[in-house]
């Protein structure tokens, strides 16, 4: 496009309220977020009820406050992209009725942007030239896909998992620990104080040619170990558990991440999602790539967990394919990657 198009972005799938301008698709003017992480930390994991009301408290401030660091208007603004699936669905439909109230209001074009490929276009905020085709894993509370980006809107699906998610294990095995929510930073941060070769916990092989996941036998394995030892009155340190349980968990994903790049004979590799700020796991990702030739791209903290950048950046890539909506966008809980 010869103009610059500018979109206010806004994000609220599970327990993070944000909002955030973007340009063209690569330059962020502001990425503001809400988090509720204290509020939820009470219950041991997000409450979908109280997650709803927390962002129709914030919503409106939020959007403001973007509105205000990016030094623009609403009427400067060219379109609306709201994400509209998956995630919560009282959360979606907070994030999704503001979208379309303004949309209306202010005639812009309201723009759906799926979650996850948000998640994916948060690469395009990191590296200003990367650009498809590549492979990207995308590791997060509620999903795991090695997923081959063909084009912008052009995604084929490689590998999910079959059951837990790998962030979903990281919570579950955290609070077996002991540890506060969110598990997963909990679990890197003792890590590095663990042995991970202290307990040989499983690294689940499915059939030999997918790369589809596993990690509810991972999760049953150190739940076991942990009933078997307090049974038995015998100590355990929870650092090597938390080492162990994540070296099983890195060692999978680098692997199958890395196959997928060799069969494909792509040399471009990035991550997405909650769980690409685990810091082990960028470390042996890192290692991998540099060993096979690969380019890595991973996003900073702030783009790997929830925020509406990630959300304009495929929101342009949404608008200028055409993709608008109308105001009878509902809200899509269960909403597969690459579903219309």
């Amino acid at each position: 496009m010869d103009k610059d198009i500018t979109i206010l972005a806004i994000e609220s799938s599970c327990d993070e309220t944000a909002a955030a301008v973007v340009r063209n698709g690569r330059e962020v003017l502001s990425n503001i977020i809400s988090s509720q992480i204290a509020t939820h930390k009470l219950y041991g994991g997000v409450v979908p009820e109280i997650a709803s009301r927390q962002h129709i408290k914030a919503i409106d401030q939020v959007i403001d406050a973007a509105l205000e660091e990016g030094g623009v208007s609403k009427n400067d603004i060219d379109a609306i992209a709201v994400t509209y699936g998956p995630g919560l669905v009282g959360a979606l439909l907070v994030g999704l009725s503001e979208a379309k109230a303004l949309a209306f209001a202010l005639n812009k074009p309201l723009v759906p942007v799926h979650h996850i490929e948000g998640h994916i276009a948060a690469n395009y905020i990191q590296n200003k030239d990367w650009k498809p085709p590549f492979i990207c894993e995308v590791i997060s509370g509620g999903h795991t896909h090695i997923v081959h980006i063909k084009d912008y809107n052009d995604f084929e699906i490689l590998g999910q998992t079959r059951d837990d998610a790998a962030g979903e294990a990281y919570d579950k095995v955290a609070r077996v620990l002991g540890l506060t929510y969110p598990g997963g930073p909990q679990i890197d941060k003792i890590a590095k104080a663990g042995n991970s070769e202290a307990v040989k916990f499983p690294r689940v092989v499915l059939e030999n040619d997918t790369y589809d996941f596993s990690f509810s036998g991972l999760k049953s394995a150190v739940l076991n170990y942990v009933n078997k030892a307090q049974m038995k009155g015998e100590e355990y340190k929870k650092e090597d558990i938390a080492a162990s349980f994540q070296q099983a968990v890195v060692d999978v994903l680098v692997e199958k991440a890395i196959r997928a790049c060799r069969e494909f004979n792509i040399k471009r590799l990035a991550l997405a999602g909650g769980v690409s700020a685990n810091s082990h796991l960028r470390e042996e990702m890192k290692k991998a790539c540099e060993r096979e030739n690969i380019e890595l791209c991973v996003p900073d903290i702030i783009l790997c967990t929830d925020n509406a950048a990630m959300i304009g950046a495929a929101g342009y890539y949404e608008y200028i394919n055409g993709n608008i909506a109308d105001m009878s966008l509902n809200a899509y809980p269960g909403l597969k990657l690459g579903e219309r």
